[in-house]
């Protein structure tokens, strides 16, 4: 499409699907509109056939105009440009010009007044769609803590040009149907080409319903982005990388890996911080926060690190046979200033709860340091932590597969090594 020129009768769709007086024709030679790039009219082409072919490839053409019109008018509708003339336009430079149009909605979470670690990666990759866009945070609550973390919001990154605050408790906890309707509602009002959630359970949740009621296909588990529509992603529980490329209607719905996106630490001036602007939450009705109701938040007290952003992860598998032996595991933690992590094995036998769960259906980890005792490293498991700097394995079975992608590895008994590293790593504290 973006090679495609753009003909009378598309721009006429223009009109019709934007409803501006200024997107209108001089005398048939130019248009006044204001568009980035300019356009020369396509000669109508005739050619004799049967009626019944004549049909289909008026069909398909009307087909093709009314997706070059949409993709004119959201541009059109996000930017601003010089006007139109009758110049000849490549597809590069087609390309371009859309692309420094391209805007980002970045769905935040937030946490005692502070954006969270995940939810900066996912500004790092608006920044890599486009490093002209335009990013706006989206954050939900209610008190002063939301207040406060939009103040940091506005400061995190120096291409956030609005914060976009929806206060009502109705959206202080993470319910798919509320925070759905939002990101909708926002949707509907910005006309953003991108819309970016982090893979947690928060962006896992609301992404899809969300996605759904824009009437557009999300990407999901985002690692790279290669151009602002086309995106590397794993599958087969990570163990190869797809290149996809998103051909839907704006806007590119995605959740991004935030191990695989770098926040910036470019510091910021008190210059460049961007207004802060309270949404319109007019739509809330009580049929939509009534499907479901928030019950409670059950976590662990403890001052160890979160598991999903530790610079170093110590995990346990179902070779520590039980809960009590896991607390050798939590002390060794504790002196090393780490997070505490389980395999699915440990977790289905109750040795911890799922929080804790490192993999696949868990938590992707990437640490600096990534321990792993007693842990055979099933598919599943390797999918959540092969991303790690350095892996080190512990495990009495020689042909574990954790030794596969281990950097250091050591065939022994986990308990003596525990013993042995409780003893020459002091504590902390």
């Amino acid at each position: 499409m973006l090679g495609s020129v753009i003909s009378t009768k598309t721009w006429a769709h223009v009109q019709l699907l934007s409803n501006d007086p200024s997107i209108q024709f001089r005398d048939g030679s130019a248009h006044s509109c204001s568009f980035p790039a300019a356009f020369f009219w396509s000669r109508a082409r005739f050619s004799f056939s049967s009626p019944f072919r004549i049909q289909r490839e008026r069909e398909r053409e009307r087909e093709r105009e009314r997706g070059t019109a949409a993709m004119v008018v959201g541009a059109l509708r996000r930017g601003s440009g010089h006007g139109g003339g009758g110049f000849r336009c490549s597809s590069r430079l087609l390309a371009q010009s859309l692309r420094r149009f391209a805007s980002s909605l970045v769905v935040a979470e937030h946490e005692g007044g502070f954006v969270k670690p995940s939810s900066l990666s996912a500004l790092a990759a608006a920044e890599a769609i486009a490093k002209e866009s335009k990013i706006s945070v989206l954050l939900g609550g209610s008190g002063p803590a939301l207040h406060k973390a939009a103040d940091h919001a506005a400061s995190s990154h120096p291409l956030v040009s609005e914060v976009l605050v929806a206060d009502s408790e109705a959206l202080a906890h993470p319910l798919a149907e509320p925070w759905a309707e939002l990101i909708h509602s926002v949707q509907q009002k910005g006309g953003y080409s991108h819309v970016i959630a982090s893979s947690t359970s928060f962006g896992k949740n609301l992404l899809p319903r969300a996605a759904a009621l824009l009437d557009v296909s999300p990407v999901t588990d985002v690692t790279a982005i290669k151009e602002p529509r086309v995106f590397v992603r794993p599958i087969y529980a990570g163990n190869a990388l797809c290149t996809v490329k998103y051909t839907g209607e704006d806007p590119c719905m995605m959740s991004i890996r935030s191990t695989s996106f770098s926040p910036t630490t470019e510091a910021m001036s008190e210059t460049k911080v961007a207004p802060i602007t309270q949404v319109d939450l007019s739509f809330l009705s009580e049929g939509t926060i009534g499907k479901s109701t928030w019950v409670n938040l059950t976590s662990q007290d403890t001052e160890r690190p979160d598991l999903a952003n530790a610079r170093v992860v110590v995990t346990g598998g179902r070779g520590l046979k039980s809960a009590a032996n896991f607390k050798l595991l939590e002390q060794l933690a504790e002196n090393l200033g780490a997070a505490v992590g389980a395999s699915r094995a440990a977790v289905d036998a109750g040795y911890v709860p799922n929080d804790l769960q490192v993999g696949q259906t868990g938590k992707i980890v990437a640490p600096e340091l990534y321990m792993a005792f007693g842990v055979s490293g099933a598919i599943q498991h390797l999918a959540g932590m092969r991303d790690s700097k350095v892996i080190v394995a512990v495990n009495k079975d020689a042909d574990a597969p954790i030794f596969q992608v281990a950097d250091y590895g050591l065939v022994a008994d986990l308990f003596e090594v525990l013993d042995e590293l409780l003893k020459k790593i002091p504590d902390k504290k």
